[in-house]
């Protein structure tokens, strides 16, 4: 067997199958295969397609190439992935909460993408901690503490890894079938017993479509479950921001707001689909009779404390301040803050649109994500008190907030935020938070 021959395999619609998956995954990991030849099968996987079962022979044989974690613990092994948003710190709160329900989450996280946030860049504006610590650590911390939300290293799944940032140059990252076969590798290589996917869909999200989000649901759904892991996916809106902020720093804000104190409206929307998310999981794990009852415990274990204090052991654990939850603002980097409202701009007062990749691609350009794979992240910019679609604004409420180095870098982005927003002069109704559910049934 050789990459040609796999290559011209998939080129010619043969698919892929299970023994020429792994022997091209084991090539990528160990360099046998060439780079060359990695944009050519690529190539030809975006141009051909796999079918059902080449995804799953691509995911297997990629999460084989590194290490697969195994678990000997009291409760099963659950994670979520969301296919990346503005403002979401589902994360955050999704991992102690469902630690405090009795399952155990080793979260490998990533960090942004593009306009996307990244978990990993949120966790590491919390002084000291480390979100790279190895597998060692991430064994103890799970077992000790519940959860742990750490990023890859690279043992786990190095075929992905090297097919990933070849993908990125040779014009082949929408396939549906690598971006499965990516997304899960590296999940299931986490030894899961269950996994739930948010899928983004809106102005904000990668696929912008109710359609194309669909189909990524639905592969990754049908793949996971052929893989052998129990998994559904929730399809949710990403037409406005989430939270209410857009920023690393911010958003552990917004996410510590919820876990420690009573939910302001304003951050309903964040709250509600990680309790969607944690019941999902929970009835996948076999730990609540339905979606609903999973979610009721999720709010449960929120509104207690239980969930903020599993969050404030993982911190300490992962080398975090130990009395971060008490005091955030202490540890947390801040930036200068400039309201940000346009009096030509009030022709309405309720938010009809949003350009929501707008709003992310501004953190981008303040220093709060990456336009190069080396940048360093500047953890203390970003927007905030972000109007959400469907808003009213009232004559002296700031439409929001530019957290940045300087007075006139965050003035400089206003002429921007004000494309991003369409007002009327009539209330919106903005769409549901939770658009579709598709679970293992839908796809069998």
């Amino acid at each position: 067997m050789d990459a040609r021959s796999i290559i011209m395999a998939v080129r010619d619609g043969r698919s892929l199958a299970p023994e020429a998956a792994q022997w091209f995954a084991r090539g990528l990991a160990s360099g046998a295969v060439s780079d060359a030849q990695a944009g050519a099968f690529a190539m030809a996987v975006l141009c051909r397609g796999i079918g059902d079962a080449g995804r799953v022979a691509l995911t297997q044989a990629m999460r084989d190439s590194g290490q697969v974690l195994a678990w000997d613990l009291p409760g099963p092994v659950v994670d979520k992935h969301s296919t990346g948003g503005i403002g979401d710190s589902v994360s955050l709160i999704l991992a102690p909460a469902l630690a405090a329900c009795g399952v155990y989450v080793p979260m490998i996280s990533g960090r942004g993408l593009g306009h996307t946030g990244g978990t990993l860049d949120k966790m590491e504006a919390i002084p000291g901690y480390r979100a790279l610590p190895g597998i060692d650590v991430l064994r103890k911390v799970v077992a000790e503490v519940g959860c742990a939300i750490v990023g890859a290293t690279d043992e786990i799944a190095p075929a992905d890894k090297r097919l990933y940032g070849i993908r990125d140059i040779s014009g082949t990252v929408e396939s549906i079938d690598l971006i499965t076969a990516s997304i899960l590798s590296k999940k299931l290589a986490a030894g899961l017993d269950a996994l739930v996917l948010d899928v983004k869909v809106g102005s904000g999200a990668f696929m912008a479509t109710v359609e194309d989000a669909q189909a990524l649901a639905e592969s990754l759904v049908r793949t996971a479950n052929d893989a052998g892991c129990r998994t559904s996916a929730l399809m949710t809106d990403m037409n406005s921001p989430l939270g209410r902020s857009a920023g690393n720093a911010l958003e552990v804000l917004d996410a510590v707001e919820i876990l420690t104190g009573p939910v302001m409206e304003d951050l309903h929307p964040l709250r509600e689909v990680t309790e969607a998310l944690g019941g999902e999981v929970l009835l996948l794990a076999g730990m609540a009779e339905s979606a609903e009852d999973g979610a009721k415990r999720i709010h449960s274990v929120i509104r207690s404390g239980h969930a903020a204090e599993r969050f404030a052991k993982m911190v300490a654990a992962l080398g975090g301040p130990v009395d971060f939850l008490e005091k955030p603002r202490d540890y947390l980097p801040g930036a200068y803050g400039e309201a940000w409202d346009e009096p030509n701009f009030r022709k309405g007062r309720y938010v009809k649109s949003i350009d929501t990749r707008a709003l992310g691609e501004l953190v981008v350009r303040l220093g709060g994500g990456r336009l190069r794979g080396d940048d360093a992240i500047d953890h203390a910019v970003g927007l905030r008190s972000l109007s959400r679609v469907g808003d009213e604004l009232y004559d002296y409420d700031p439409v929001g907030f530019v957290d940045a180095k300087t007075q006139e870098e965050a003035e400089a982005l206003f002429p921007e935020l004000q494309r991003a927003y369409t007002l009327s002069t009539e209330p919106v109704t903005p769409d549901p938070l939770i658009l579709a559910r598709i679970g293992p049934e839908d796809v069998a």
